[in-house]
């Protein structure tokens, strides 16, 4: 019964060293899982700064790169376009840094939507004004042309008119009375008068050329065409005269006018 007692009483002491043991370790465990969670959430706080930091530093660049790009716009539409609504956008985003980068990026969203059309504006007028530009070019190019050759049509090449004598003999002298009667043309075509038929035949009646067949003062190509004014046109200046001067009044207009194409080409 001793014996049996004292196995009992051991038992008994190694049960209860064994719940001591188990409750201790439980409490480790509750100690060891508080740490780990106080240290999580440690953790969490830190990161939680971190990451506020990174967004306050991207609303920042974000709100100073869209407003740059909206003032530029709105300069660009001046007299353009109205960029009213995206003025006001921008204006709201100028005290980016008293907002929440979430207000920031939200005005920035809103700004862009604003600037697109703005845009778009500007360039349809930029392109319209440069095809009326272009046009006007093109007007301004054509009517300096073409008073350019209405001015080199109408001025004589060589910039002044030649004169004739101031008391013509011979031939001279019968072209004179005959231009002054038949034509009303005076002394100034007179003078291109005389120098054309200078160049041409130095006032010969039989001047004749070998190679062409031009005969006579005005050089009639050919010669027989001069019988409309008389039979007597081989020898008669007069008859030559008179058909040379239709010849001119007829094709030209007027002598100088005659003696500018022959400045200008050799013939007339």
């Amino acid at each position: 019964m001793l014996a049996a007692g004292a196995v009992v009483a051991i038992g008994a002491m190694v049960g209860t060293g064994f719940a001591v043991q188990s409750a201790v370790a439980s409490t480790n465990d509750s100690i060891a899982e508080t740490d780990a969670l106080r240290d999580a959430a440690n953790l969490d706080v830190e990161q939680l700064g971190s990451h506020a930091g990174i967004l306050e530093a991207r609303a920042v660049k974000t709100a100073n790169e869209t407003l740059a790009a909206a003032n530029d716009t709105i300069v660009a539409a001046q007299g353009k376009t109205d960029a009213s609504q995206l003025a006001s956008s921008a204006a709201a985003l100028g005290n980016y840094r008293l907002l929440a980068p979430e207000r920031v990026f939200e005005l920035a969203d809103r700004i862009e939507a604003h600037a697109a059309p703005v845009r778009a504006a500007v360039a349809e007028a930029d392109r319209i004004a440069a095809e009326q530009a272009a046009a006007a070019a093109a007007a301004a190019a054509a009517a300096a042309a073409a008073a350019a050759q209405a001015e080199e049509s109408s001025a004589p090449s060589t910039g002044s008119r030649p004169s004739g004598p101031a008391n013509p003999s011979g031939a001279q002298a019968i072209a004179r009375d005959l231009m002054a009667a038949q034509y009303g043309w005076g002394d100034d075509q007179f003078g291109c008068l005389v120098s054309l038929w200078n160049k041409e035949s130095g006032w010969n009646v039989y001047a004749s050329n070998s190679s062409s067949g031009a005969y006579g003062i005005p050089q009639a190509l050919p010669g027989s065409k001069m019988g409309s004014a008389g039979s007597d046109w081989q020898t008669n200046p007069a008859t030559q005269i008179t058909w040379g001067l239709g010849y001119i009044a007829g094709r030209y207009g007027t002598p100088c006018a005659a003696w500018d194409k022959s400045e200008s080409s050799g013939w007339y």
